[in-house]
């Protein structure tokens, strides 16, 4: 079998995507991946890159196609846009003509915010009278409305419209939250919808080999760290941690250690030095090899969103990451993903943008034996084995593609 994915963001991005298709092609399957210059998530260009031209390399086995591309830059709406706008354009004229000799049998969207992205699949799939498949990572337009980007109700209704027909292209619609399906299911009638749930590699449940870009980190080597991993943004919902490392100021063997930058990163910055934290540490963004070596060193894990309905339907994927490293974790959020933290006993779940009852979850764990912490992520990491595992999810979407790849004809939208 023989994929073509398309994915604004890939490898030297960190992203999912990335050890997925390193897997399929483990297995035997032939994958090209049409992509952008990678610019996430600092908004320049890497190096070695650059925004404009057409680019060919090989990956681990899979060839990867670049479009030009306008990097996103830091802290501009305009810019971010343009980003977006770039790679459907570039993707939409230049993808066929780089594509023109290759061959599939499935065409496969990595669904991140904005699905729009999937506009280049949708006419590639069509030209190529192949199958359409979408793993839907995000909701689109309640994400843009949640986050508070866009307000006007004529923009968000003009998205909802491309949304839809982007759905009502497709020949399958996986989705990563069961909680997605419904409002999917709204704007994709007839559609068949399927759960399939995100992982992370490998190296996260197991023990980690203190490389790649690793480097000792003074706040993680004493008292008591509770670590936060992952983007610094608006739906993180960062003044609840603000807040709550104010609350503890007393226990000075709390330490907040934040990995990762974003749009909040700066403001994050800022108030530490108002408000004198000195129990809440920004290391900054490391590679994500080294992430299963830093989350070891936690007692305590935390994930935080705001208390927006949106945001109640999705499992965060740091979720996964946190049970498979096998540490307790935190979860200051609603709905499905506090849902999956309570169901498998892997820590304790607060509601969202709640810093007082964030504080006393976090004061209860650091209270218990160090025992009984061991026994709560020692349930996580059994959940994540049963449910999300990278290599049973690997066969699980291969088996997918297989059925959907031998249907006759496109479905019609």
């Amino acid at each position: 079998m023989k994929i073509l994915v398309v994915s604004q963001y890939f490898w030297p991005e960190g992203f999912r995507i990335n050890e997925l298709i390193k897997s399929l092609v483990e297995r035997g399957i032939e994958v090209d991946v049409l992509t952008g210059k990678p610019n996430y998530p600092d908004g320049d260009i890497f190096p070695g890159y650059k925004a404009s031209g057409f680019l060919s390399e090989s990956w681990n086995g899979a060839t990867i196609f670049r479009v030009p591309l306008y990097p996103r830059g830091k802290n501009s709406s305009l810019k971010l846009a343009l980003n977006y706008l770039s790679f459907i354009v570039s993707g939409v004229l230049f993808g066929p003509l780089l594509l023109r000799k290759r061959k599939y049998d499935v065409v496969f969207v990595y669904g991140l915010s904005p699905i729009l992205l999937a506009i280049p699949a949708v006419f590639i799939s069509w030209l190529k009278g192949k199958k359409l498949v979408i793993w839907v990572q995000d909701l689109w337009p309640q994400s843009l409305s949640a986050t508070g980007y866009v307000q006007s109700r004529l923009i968000l209704r003009c998205i909802e419209i491309i949304v839809r027909w982007i759905y009502r292209t497709s020949d399958l619609i996986l989705v990563q939250s069961h909680a997605f399906e419904g409002a999917v299911a709204e704007l994709a009638l007839g559609k068949e919808i399927i759960y399939y749930p995100n992982s992370v590699d490998s190296s996260f449940a197991q023990t980690p080999v203190f490389g790649g870009g690793w480097q000792k980190i003074e706040s993680l080597e004493t008292g008591f760290p509770v670590i936060f991993a992952g983007n610094v943004g608006a739906a993180q919902a960062v003044e609840t941690i603000v807040e709550a490392a104010v609350l503890l100021k007393e226990v000075p063997e709390i330490r907040f250690v934040i990995f990762g930058t974003g749009s909040k990163w700066e403001w994050l910055k800022n108030k530490v030095t108002d408000l004198g934290l000195s129990n809440l540490y920004l290391p900054g963004r490391f590679p994500v090899e080294a992430m299963p070596g830093y989350l070891q060193k936690a007692e305590v894990l935390l994930v935080t969103l705001t208390n927006e309905p949106i945001f109640a339907l999705t499992v965060p994927n740091k979720i996964q990451a946190y049970m498979a490293s096998g540490k307790p974790i935190v979860a200051s959020l609603n709905g499905e993903g506090a849902k999956i933290v309570v169901e498998s006993g892997s820590g304790i779940s607060t509601p969202a943008e709640d810093p007082v009852v964030l504080a006393g979850a976090i004061l209860s764990l650091y209270r218990m034996s160090a025992q009984e912490r061991k026994q709560i992520g020692e349930n996580g990491r059994v959940y994540y084995q049963a449910h999300f595992d990278h290599d049973i999810l690997v066969d699980q979407l291969i088996n997918h593609l297989e059925i959907i790849s031998t249907k006759k004809g496109k479905l019609s939208t």
